[in-house]
Parts: structure tokens; C-alpha cells; sequence
């Protein structure tokens, strides 16, 4: 393959790995640097300069990375406060800007009744490897019906905002119609500002249904089954979004920097781009930029933009793929293919 360059780091269940890939040729290969990681959910940087990886156990613990060693105490532990097993758990870790000097960060996980909740943790004292678990401020709760399709990813965007992606309250063909009901936040991109007012957050003038009250203003996107994992391109702002299907597809949407918001992705009217129910009404809905069958995998895993493709895999067939976008469209390739086992649970940068 000639040289190689780290791209990112993704983990499946037993051990975290390195992605390696060409700089001229998607094809990768795999390089392990940690064992005894399991059922990781998130991998995350600070950006702070310190180089260390965050890894997120479903469990209700964080672990450090650092300088290639996993160190023996957790940066947070809240395994008391956390519901765990099936799609629940500690789910996700966001980082916002300034972190090194604002020393405190947000984590997504569903509480003992399983409630979404999104909190604010900070570091106890001067230590940059611990955060003070006793001391959590709720930003956000939100009520699920169902303990699956929690969602879970949280990011801040290039705009400074702290999106949090929702699935739509679980079960199955979300019978609670969350997705579509512009009143839930469930089945929804969020987008909210956490950082003007550290005693409640707010919500962005320009979010698209600010002045429209039949939306919830918190919403940024909707019509998301369980999107699990999405990222920002750092290139260029635009954000992409992994959404496990129910039976038949999963799919990738691609929100470009310069939108304003407002998409309506389709579901449960569609899965990917099909109508769930025999001609259905189309108008307005944002369809996918990619959709792969049963065949290909069971459960997309999100990952992130490297030199101009977009990585991500499959948590059930364990295939990697990269999305290029071409003058005619979007071109897709099958990069890895480490069968079943592998399990990718998230990708990490």
C-alpha cells in the first residue's frame, strides 16, 4: 500500500484499533493500540493540545488514552446514574471550544428511568484527568418510551452551537409517531447554546422554527429514525448524519454548511429513499445521499471526512466504506471488510 497516514481512531468491542490509509488509495488497514475496551460508544479529543483520546463505556465510565497507554483511573465515573445494556448506556462525550480553559464538558446517557439526559460535568481542580462526578448540572432531559433508539452523539458545530441527535423513542416503526410530530424532540437534530448562559441553555435566533410555535424551537432537523453517530466536516461545515434503518436500508443525509436548517429527512413517511407505505407524499422531505441494503449491513455506525472521503461503517457486517462526492453525484467503495465479529460500535477523532 506503500505509506500510510493515521486517519482516525474507531474501536470495535474487545480492543481499540487505528484506521490506517493510503494517502493516494482508500484502501486501509487496521492497527490495534488498546485492549479491554469494551462496549465503547464514543471516542472523542478535547482539542486541547494534550493529544489524549476520551473513550466513553456504555457502562457509565470514561477512560483516557494517552500516549498510547490507557490510564488505570476514569475520568468520570457515573455508573450510578446510568441505565445501561441494549441501546442505553453512557453514550455520549462533547468538548466545547476554549475547553482548556473553560474546563468543562457535556455528556449524553440515559438516567436509572431512562430518560435522555444531557449534562455538564467539570474537572476537580487543577487535575486534567479527572472530572468531578458529584457535581452535574442537567442541561437537557428528555423522556423515552421505549429503551432503544436513544441516539446519542453530541457535537459542537463549527458554529459554536451543541448539536444532540435523537432517535425517535424506539420500538419499532416508531409508533408514537416522534419523528414527524413537530412537539417531540425525539427523532430530531437538535441544536441548542449551551455556552452564553451556563444556567440553562438557550436557544439560537437563527434555529429555523424559532418563530413558528408549532415546532419545538430546540429542533434543527427532523424526520431521523436513530441517528447513530454524525460529524461536522472540518473542511468545510458540512455535517453528515448515519441513520440506522428499520428493515430494508440504512442511510446517510448531508446537511451543507450553508443550510439553514429545517430539513425534514423523511422518516417514518421513508426509509432511506423509499416510501414505507405505498405512495406516500414526498413533498419537502431531504432524501439521502446514500442508501445501502440488507444485504451490506444491518446497523450504519457514522464516522468522519478524511482527505475528502467520508468514512463509516457497519456495527452488524463489520464493512467500512468511504463517500466521495463526484462532479455526477456520490461515489462509494468498500474499503475493509473484517466480517461479523468486528462489531464497529463508533468511530473517533
Amino acid at each position: 500500500m506503500g505509506d500510510t497516514t493515521r486517519l482516525r481512531f474507531w474501536q470495535w468491542l474487545p480492543s481499540l484499533a487505528i484506521l490506517l490509509a493510503s494517502p493516494a488509495y482508500p484502501q486501509i488497514r487496521l492497527e490495534r493500540v488498546a485492549t479491554s475496551i469494551r462496549n465503547c460508544t464514543d471516542i472523542q479529543s478535547a482539542r486541547d493540545g494534550s493529544g489524549r483520546l476520551f473513550l466513553v463505556r456504555q457502562e457509565g465510565t470514561i477512560a483516557i488514552l494517552r500516549d498510547g497507554q490507557l490510564l488505570e483511573r476514569p475520568f468520570l465515573d457515573i455508573r450510578s446514574k446510568v441505565s445501561t445494556g441494549g441501546e442505553r448506556g453512557l453514550l455520549g462525550i462533547a468538548f466545547p471550544p476554549g475547553y482548556r480553559e473553560k474546563r468543562w464538558f457535556y455528556v449524553n446517557y440515559t438516567d436509572r428511568s431512562g430518560a435522555t439526559v444531557i449534562a455538564r460535568y467539570q474537572l476537580v481542580g487543577s487535575d486534567p484527568d479527572l472530572a468531578d462526578a458529584a457535581n452535574e448540572r442537567a442541561v437537557l432531559t428528555v423522556p423515552q418510551p421505549f429503551p432503544n433508539h436513544n441516539g446519542g452523539q453530541l457535537q459542537f458545530g463549527p458554529d459554536g452551537m451543541l448539536y444532540i441527535g435523537l432517535g425517535d423513542g424506539g420500538s419499532a416503526n416508531d409508533p408514537d409517531g416522534n419523528a414527524q410530530n413537530r412537539r417531540s424532540l425525539l427523532g430530531k437534530m437538535l441544536r441548542i447554546d449551551t455556552e452564553s448562559n451556563l444556567g440553562r441553555y438557550e436557544i439560537p435566533i437563527d434555529n429555523p422554527f424559532v418563530n413558528d410555535a408549532s415546532y419545538r424551537p430546540e429542533i434543527w432537523a427532523l424526520g431521523l429514525r436513530n441517528p447513530w453517530r454524525y460529524s461536522f466536516d472540518s473542511a468545510n461545515g458540512d455535517l453528515y448524519i448515519a441513520d440506522v434503518g428499520q428493515n430494508r436500508l440504512e442511510e446517510i443525509n448531508v446537511q451543507p454548511r450553508s443550510s439553514k436548517g429545517g430539513e425534514n429527512y423523511g422518516w417514518d413517511t421513508m426509509e432511506g429513499n423509499t416510501c414505507v407505505t405505498a405512495g406516500c407524499n414526498q413533498t419537502g422531505l431531504t432524501l439521502p445521499v446514500l442508501v445501502y441494503p440488507r444485504s451490506q449491513g444491518e446497523s450504519i455506525t457514522g464516522g468522519y471526512m478524511y482527505r475528502g472521503a467520508y468514512y463509516y461503517g457497519d456495527f452488524v457486517s463489520g464493512k467500512i466504506w468511504t463517500l466521495r462526492r463526484q462532479a455526477s453525484g456520490w461515489g462509494n467503495e468498500l474499503v475493509y471488510d473484517g466480517g461479523r465479529a468486528l462489531g464497529i460500535s463508533t468511530f473517533g477523532l
